[in-house]
């Protein structure tokens, strides 16, 4: 085995070992104050190594994979069906790979301080941190096995305990009542897609004779079994990544604590769905329909999240439903036929959004309130994390030069080329969908995110009993360390080697000029006016009264979009109170038809034995009657017996 092959064997192993070791430690005492006790300690300890051990063999990866690498030994044998054990390594793996690790230990490290106290309790430190600590490494162990897996049945492997670990971390507070009902809802929701992407899986394992993905990659597949398989494969990412119609797990979630919505919205599930298509991209080029139908989604999820994040008080349901537009453009993107551009915007996302969502947490951990309606003024007591959040909210919008607006307008192009020259390998229509859709949702994206930055942080305070300031080291060494990607990573894509490295199949001898990412030109003055006209909206509606929210503006439209269209309020009437009330019906069924059965014969015979034992307990005059009158009837069909003829 080379050196890359047992480094992408680690990369996985090292966060899984912490978590297992983890998951051996006692709860911390309740009374073990403000440091939680040794088991806190050892918990802390093993977080954090874990995640820094897993993100320093991902940069070793990124620096020494000059070229693809795999490794595989057979596992399973199934009558020539092959299951195998292995790697699939190459440039985006290693750069995705870094981002899960980066973000993961970002996490550990900020959750020390973000958990120090029980998360309602003033007093008492949060005795399960633990359990927390290392279902966060396993959940970092489940998504990089997905990155480097060389076989779909190890991919499926990542991907199902990635599931679990969300429901458990989602629940972390089961003192919220919304905390348990979230993490059964992402569960289940989730589930659904799950359900086509083993499907899928299966699908293309049978036709290719092999889970191995290099050989269901070479396989030349029926088209009607390709076409299915993907858009069964397409179900699983629909959940995994929250898109539509699967995306209302998502901004539930946010009953977790923060930390682990950073870690779900920008390392691990959501990423999870974009990432395995593009592992499998070859396979959706050959099927347009799949493409088709992912673009559709994708421009129906990009509009949905943007609109629903305009009309929330929630701060992290705001960054949640942004999530579910930021993946609609990642989406967008590979439906076009670039998987460069949905990686890179993966990529500064990744940076970006665990950037919001940890300066969320340090606001909400100063104002003990997710609502901005009771926030506001914050600029002038939380100096760092304003700036912080600035840096974020412009990466998210597409303000030049930060992340986000190289990332975006990449994916912009590639729609615009789809589009006008019929580029992409699916219909041009589709081109135009997400071209159109992803214009849009520049300008839509820009007024919530300065609703949101005006919202809490100018204006005059609306919480004058509250002493808010910026965090303390543990949580702020993290959040100043993701500004700098968050600001500086879109530069990346000027440079042809790291472009090189999210191309499925890059070559060594083509020009530089095709490797790049960004294309400076006059289609970046379409996004830029609509930038401006979002914010200038949200700006201008809060300079006629600052006490007020922009929001406001919506008029009729903003109670539909707060709910998202009342999606939820449709799903629960077509799918959760039919299935309730089939579970009803069954129930129903099995109690009274098969237990009532089982019950009603076992009753019968009680009540036959009962009175067979009664006439076999009776009194002796009664029963030499009984034995007399049975004497009697024996001799009476003796003599009819023998007078007959």
């Amino acid at each position: 085995m080379s050196t890359t092959t047992l480094l992408g064997v680690l990369l996985p192993a090292v966060p899984l070992v912490a978590g297992l070791l983890g998951l051996l430690l006692p709860p911390a005492p309740r009374d073990a104050g403000t440091d939680g006790g040794r088991a806190r300690q050892a918990a802390i300890a093993l977080g954090v190594t874990g995640a820094a051990g897993a993100l320093a063999l991902a940069v070793a990866l990124l620096v020494t994979l000059d070229r693809p690498a795999e490794a595989s030994t057979t596992w399973v044998d199934l009558g020539g069906l092959t299951v195998s054990l292995g790697v699939r390594l190459d440039g985006a793996a290693a750069l995705v790979a870094v981002a899960v690790a980066a973000v993961a230990l970002a996490v550990q490290v900020y959750s020390i301080g973000y958990l120090r106290r029980g998360p309602h309790d003033d007093v008492d430190t949060d005795h399960r941190y633990p359990p927390y600590a290392a279902q966060i490494s396993l959940f970092t162990a489940a998504m990089l096995l997905v990155v480097v897996a060389g076989d779909l049945i190890l991919l499926l492997v990542g991907w199902e305990v990635m599931g679990i670990c969300s429901y458990l971390l989602i629940a972390h507070d089961r003192r919220l009542p919304e905390a348990p009902a979230a993490a059964t809802k992402a569960f289940l929701v989730t589930r659904v897609g799950d359900v086509g992407f083993l499907l899928g899986i299966a699908l293309l394992g049978v036709s290719a004779g092999s889970f191995r993905i290099a050989d269901v990659l070479a396989h030349d597949h029926a088209t009607g079994t390709l076409t299915a398989a993907c858009l069964l494969l397409l179900a699983g990412v629909a959940g995994k990544s929250a898109q539509f119609p699967l995306h209302t797990w998502l901004p539930d979630a946010m009953a977790g604590p923060t930390p682990i919505s950073a870690l779900i919205h920008a390392a691990t599930m959501v990423a999870a769905g974009v990432y395995a298509v593009t592992r499998l991209y070859p396979l959706f080029e050959a099927a347009p329909v799949a493409l088709a139908v992912l673009g559709v989604m994708a421009s129906v999820t990009l509009l949905l999240g943007a609109f629903a994040a305009t009309a929330q008080d929630d701060l992290k349901r705001v960054l949640a439903w942004s999530t579910v537009s930021q993946i609609g453009y990642m989406t967008g993107a590979l439906a076009v036929g670039s998987t460069p551009a949905a990686l890179f915007h993966l990529l500064t996302h990744a940076a970006f959004k665990a950037l919001l969502f940890l300066a969320a947490g340090a606001v909400i951990h100063a104002v003990g309130t997710t609502l901005m309606s009771r926030m506001g003024g914050l600029r002038r007591t939380m100096p760092v994390t304003f700036w912080c959040t600035v840096i974020g909210l412009g990466a998210l919008a597409g303000v030049p030069p930060l992340s986000g607006f190289w990332s975006k307008d990449g994916v912009l192009t590639v729609a615009q080329d789809a589009a006008l020259h019929g580029t992409g390998p699916a219909p041009a229509w589709v081109g135009w969908l997400v071209w159109l859709a992803g214009l849009l949702g520049v300008a839509v994206t820009a007024w919530y995110a300065t609703r949101l930055l005006l919202r809490t942080f100018f204006g005059e305070t609306r919480i004058p009993l509250a002493h808010p300031h910026d965090p303390p080291a543990v949580m702020r060494w993290p959040v100043l360390l993701l500004a700098v990607p968050a600001a500086l990573l879109g530069l990346a894509g000027f440079n042809w080697a790291f472009a090189r490295r999210l191309l499925l199949t890059p070559t060594v001898s083509a020009p530089a000029e095709e490797h790049l990412l960004i294309h400076v030109g006059p289609e970046l003055l379409l996004p830029l006016a609509l930038l401006v006209v979002g914010a200038g909206l949200a700006w201008l509606r809060w300079r006629r009264d600052p006490a007020a929210d922009p929001a406001t503006g919506l008029g009729p439209l903003r109670p539909v979009f707060a709910a998202a269209f009342r999606l939820d309020d449709v799903q629960r009437a077509l799918v959760v109170r039919p299935a309730k009330a089939l579970a009803r019906a069954t129930r129903t069924a099995d109690e009274v038809v098969v237990d009532g059965a089982v019950e009603g014969s076992g009753r019968a015979a009680l009540g036959l034995g009962g009175g067979l034992a009664s006439l076999h307990r009776a009194a002796l005059p009664r029963a030499a009657a009984g034995v007399l009158a049975g004497a009697l009837l024996i001799g009476l069909a003796a003599v009819v017996i023998g007078v007959a003829p």
